[in-house]
């Protein structure tokens, strides 16, 4: 069946969920999330895309964006396309990265904008990555609470922090009252918080698909075999695949490519 044609946001500002295919790891360590905001900002510049809010998880990406002078598939295109292509040459791997298509909502209001840069920047928190949103710094909290990094002008922070005062000391205090307030927001209704596993848990939950194969023989079993349960291996939820490739004592590389 042919696709549904998105349905175009009357203000032009979507929430956007890119995932890796079947979930996979798609950045491994900071230079990849460096390398995936730094194409962010170039492909924002050239098509006057504006962003509102932006978290960088280990699996997906979550954007707050109004669309550029493109349409906004062609934009996002661009991005995942560039990143595949540093991903694939890194790893030296091939295929598809991404999920073949991201998911979006139409953001309509200033009220649930709102709720939605709560719900991005809270991601990490929430997956137990941090304790507090302004420790990840892989995301536009900082920006908002006026901590500097090298990505602050990636986001228009304004439009959002002048919904709470003119007066921008009084603005970027309740914004982070807001911010960091417990809620139940539950938007794009699929998406499920992932905590991510201590080694420990990781361990456990590892053995179940080795079916007798201690964790040290792992690494010396024929290829095939090996592949077989690297492939089962992946799809622990909670469990990254640099912390598997740690536990069992093999190349992160071999897990990438499984």
């Amino acid at each position: 069946m042919p696709r549904t044609a998105r349905e175009k946001s009357k203000s032009g500002i979507y929430h956007i969920v890119w995932r890796g295919a079947n979930r996979q790891e798609i950045f491994h360590d900071e230079e990849d999330r460096f390398k995936y905001a730094t194409i962010l900002e170039k492909y924002k510049n050239r098509s006057q895309l504006i962003v509102y809010a932006w978290c960088l998880m280990g699996n997906h990406v979550h954007l707050l964006i109004r669309e550029g002078n493109e349409e906004l598939s062609t934009t996002m295109k661009r991005i995942a396309v560039s990143y595949a292509m540093y991903y694939n040459w890194k790893y030296k791997t091939t295929g598809h990265l991404f999920q073949d298509r991201f998911k979006s909502e139409n953001v309509e209001t200033d009220t649930y904008l709102r709720t939605v840069v709560r719900y991005i920047h809270q991601n990490p928190v929430k997956a137990g990555m941090v304790h507090k949103v302004e420790e990840w710094k892989w995301s536009s909290c900082q920006a908002y609470y006026d901590i500097q990094t090298i990505f602050n002008n990636l986001i228009e922070r304004n439009f959002v922090i002048n919904m709470f005062s003119k007066v921008e000391r009084v603005a970027i205090k309740r914004f982070k009252e807001f911010n960091e307030k417990q809620n139940n927001d539950n938007c794009l209704d699929d998406f499920e918080y992932m905590r991510r596993l201590s080694d420990d848990e990781a361990r456990s939950e590892i053995k179940k698909f080795l079916y007798g194969v201690e964790i040290a023989h792992v690494k010396s079993l024929p290829r095939l075999e090996r592949n077989e349960i690297l492939k089962k291996v992946k799809t622990i939820e909670g469990v990254s695949q640099r912390q598997a490739a740690r536990i069992l004592g093999i190349s992160a590389n071999l897990i990438f490519k499984a």
